[in-house]
């Protein structure tokens, strides 16, 4: 049900975001901060969206239907990057999930699973026995091949990126979006008067830093 709800969503972002791609500029300080010094991008010639996550983040699980609605819209300069979070060993787990399934191909099949498991099902990916009964048996991925892309070189390596990422934006929670490598905004920058995430808002606020960058690379 959860998952039908959240596709329900998703199609009335994508409406909805079409509608609001206007509106006021986003305001420093308070839609959005800058960051100082502004962080070099991996994504030459776009303007890069990095966007700071965990999967057993409940508000990063009800961030995705948008990110996908606004995803399915943006600019073609514009390149998003899921970076999962990792402040410490307890976050490596599922930061070595997400960059497993990317380098076997399988984020399209398997990510929004990975979050349904976890908050419809309450499944502990992050535990690596329970891990791999679910991704063999449930999902039908080679178990060998999973656990030696989990231990690869590559994989660890991307974590180890994903750590220096995570201190060199001090991110404090998430899910946060950085636009750019020059600015930190997101949901939480995006409250409505009754207390919940305005997505309209948020739409613009995403749209507008866009269009900052993109007049400034022209």
């Amino acid at each position: 049900m959860k998952l039908l709800k959240a596709l329900a969503i998703a199609l009335l972002f994508g409406a909805g975001l079409a509608q609001a791609a206007e509106g006021p500029p986003p305001v420093p300080e308070k839609e959005y901060k800058l960051i100082n010094p502004a962080q070099p991008t991996d994504s030459p010639g776009k303007v890069e969206i990095l966007e700071f996550f965990q999967y057993t983040c409940g508000h990063c699980y009800d961030f995705e239907p948008f990110v996908k609605a606004w995803k399915a819209k943006k600019p073609k300069d514009v390149e998003w990057r899921y970076v999962p979070t990792v402040w410490d060993e307890a976050r490596i787990p599922q930061a070595k999930l997400y960059y497993t399934l990317e380098a076997m191909g399988l984020l399209d099949q398997l990510h929004d699973k990975v979050y349904a498991a976890i908050h419809e099902k309450n499944v502990r990916l992050t535990e690596r026995p329970i891990l791999s009964q679910w991704i063999a048996a449930q999902q039908g991925v080679d178990a060998k091949k999973f656990e030696e892309t989990y231990d690869s070189f590559g994989v660890n390596n991307k974590v180890q990126r994903a750590a220096q990422l995570t201190k060199a934006y001090t991110i404090r929670g998430t899910p946060t979006v950085i636009v750019n490598g020059k600015y930190t905004t997101g949901p939480g920058y995006a409250i409505g008067p009754n207390g919940t995430v305005d997505n309209e808002r948020l739409n613009q606020i995403l749209n507008g830093l866009v269009a900052m960058e993109q007049k400034g690379k022209k």
